[in-house]
């Protein structure tokens, strides 16, 4: 049987390589780290999360990431397995300890018997075999070159930033407490899962005058590219207004300082754990694109964190993605070039699970058509298949852009005759994607 080759070992390459290897392809994996290094990323394993520690929402029956994570599990998604043995308590949220789940990606690939690996950089596109790209935001410079020389047009760019990640033991516990927001979990660890330092006015302002004047890291090259509207720097959204960090990560609602019940709190700064220890957190929201001096500086001012150590200083970073309604068929081939598919946040999905997603379409549709079947896509009314409509021709070429699933891109629910609530509206949304994900599984 032919091989399919996989470019990438981050979520999408990893989930790809796991599908099409559990059909029984047998895959060669490529991964340039740690030989050749990115901005962001620590080690050579694979599905190495950078950005945040979070799988978003959990919640299967009113929310679509959360339905996504559904539809991955029910189609024996390796990275959502591993997510969820790796669990840590977050609330509502599926976070996870980010070290030991790619440890167990790693090793889980490396043991399966169809899995190769042939590490070091592809510099150039292959002229024939199956191969899918998954490279990811940090595409290599000499493989996003060849992309562009391929398709004939610039690469899309935007800009990604990363949050800090701060010692659990120099957080001060006198000023801060542990609390998820409205209290949400089902156990008393879920409902304590978040540390909380609370801010009064006269904190905030002095935070956010800081925090424009602070010296900033500016990009030089691709100038034109703007800021994916879910991983704002902090920065970029206090220049929007004053009070919009106070409506967005820093929102007080839902939160009861248990040092002063009496006092609420003008605003509020939240730190996730990041690992099964509980000895690293991340500043939730906290992206930024401050030079280092500056991010010390800016966040000792929150009460709770001037002692405070860090573990990763933020930082922002390009992120390449393709004009994939342009680019792309139904099947994710490269239309120029059908032997290859592109997977992942390259195509023009954003975030670990919708990465991890499409990886999990294309190595199962990569797999299939080495067999000699041909596998359609999921039907738009599920998660992956609005994913995969919306970026193989749903959305507009002209103004395509990085895109969260979200249930604005699925067909709309019938309210036969009547008007739903909002909560029984999506409920309907997932109840309708369950049903046609286990057919199209089927």
């Amino acid at each position: 049987m032919e091989k399919l080759h996989i470019i990438g070992g981050g979520m999408a390459g990893s989930e790809a390589a796991w599908q099409a290897a559990e059909a029984g392809v047998p895959v060669v994996l490529h991964e340039m780290r740690p030989s050749v290094g990115t901005f962001a990323h620590r080690t050579g394993d694979f599905a190495e999360m950078v950005c945040s520690n979070s799988f978003r929402s959990d919640d299967d029956e009113r929310n679509a990431v959360g339905l996504l994570h559904w539809e991955m599990q029910a189609a024996g998604g390796l990275i959502m397995e591993m997510a969820r043995h790796h669990r840590l308590p977050a609330g509502g949220a599926l976070a996870v300890d980010r070290d030991a789940f790619s440890a167990s990606v790693t090793e889980r690939l490396r043991a399966h018997p169809m899995i190769s690996f042939d590490p070091g950089e592809i510099r150039a596109l292959p002229e024939d075999g199956h191969w899918i790209i998954a490279t990811g935001p940090l595409t290599s410079g000499a493989l996003a070159e060849a992309i562009r020389a391929e398709t004939g047009a610039d690469s899309l760019a935007f800009f990604d930033a990363i949050a800090p990640i701060v010692y659990a033991e120099s957080v001060d516990m006198s000023v801060a407490w542990r609390q998820s927001r409205y209290d949400k979990g089902e156990t008393e660890e879920e409902q304590k899962a978040y540390l909380n330092c609370p801010m009064t006015r006269e904190q905030y302002e002095a935070f956010i005058d800081a925090l424009l004047a602070a010296e900033k890291t500016e990009f030089h090259e691709g100038e034109t590219a703007g800021y994916f509207d879910g991983c704002l720097p902090i920065e970029v959204m206090a220049e929007r207004g004053r009070e919009t960090l106070r409506f967005g990560p820093m929102k007080p609602v839902g939160l009861t300082n248990e040092h002063d019940p009496e006092t609420k709190a003008y605003a509020v700064v939240q730190l996730r754990r990041d690992n099964a220890l509980g000895t690293l957190y991340n500043i939730v929201g906290f992206q930024t694109k401050m030079k280092y001096g500056a991010q010390t500086a800016v966040f000792k001012m929150i009460p709770g964190l001037e002692n405070a150590s860090f573990a990763r200083l933020g930082g922002i970073h390009r992120n390449t993605f393709i004009n994939s309604p342009t680019l792309l068929d139904g099947r994710m081939r490269l239309k120029s070039r059908p032997n290859i598919r592109f997977a992942g946040q390259i195509t023009g999905v954003e975030g670990y699970v919708e990465s991890a997603a499409m990886g999990l379409l294309a190595g199962r549709m990569a797999a299939a058509e080495i067999k000699g079947q041909d596998l359609p896509p999921p039907p738009a009314d599920t998660a992956m298949g609005a994913l995969i409509t919306h970026i193989t021709g749903g959305a507009e070429a002209k103004t395509f852009q990085p895109m969260n699933v979200n249930f604005g891109l699925f067909p709309p629910i019938d309210a036969k005759g009547g008007r739903r609530g909002r909560k029984d509206r999506y409920k309907a949304y997932t109840d309708r994607a369950k049903d046609a994900f286990t057919e199209w599984l089927g």
